[in-house]
């Protein structure tokens, strides 16, 4: 079984920064990626940030050039700095893991628990 424990959230003033991370164990075969999504008060989940096994990132377009997603070299564990946070940030992040599926099956994903970010002054 696999869990994804997450931690770094926190209450920040507008133009602040936070860092997130996100641990990931049991049993961990074929990564494929691993990600951020957030899911704001009556909107639908959306993703943040995420990295391939190859190290490939992706940003979601209202974060680039102020959020990182960076991943610890060999381990299962996975950051999203986030710099020049803005009201609009304000979510509960859910850290994500793909693995990679035998045959044509899709990735089986896991989900970590959420973790509050408030922006506000």
């Amino acid at each position: 079984q696999v869990q994804l424990v997450e931690s770094g959230g926190g209450l920040v003033q507008p133009g602040g920064s936070l860092r997130l991370s996100c641990a990931a164990s049991g049993t961990i075969f074929r990564f494929k990626d691993m990600g951020w999504y957030r899911q704001a008060p009556g909107k639908e989940r959306e993703l943040v940030a995420s990295i391939t096994s190859g190290g490939t990132t992706n940003y979601a377009d209202s974060v680039k050039g102020r959020f990182t997603i960076s991943r610890v070299n060999g381990k299962n564990t996975v950051y999203l700095q986030m710099n020049s946070l803005k009201p609009e940030d304000t979510a509960v992040y859910y850290c994500n893991l793909n693995l990679i599926s035998p045959g044509s099956n899709p990735p089986t994903g896991y989900w970590g628990q959420g973790t509050q970010v408030t922006v506000s002054s």
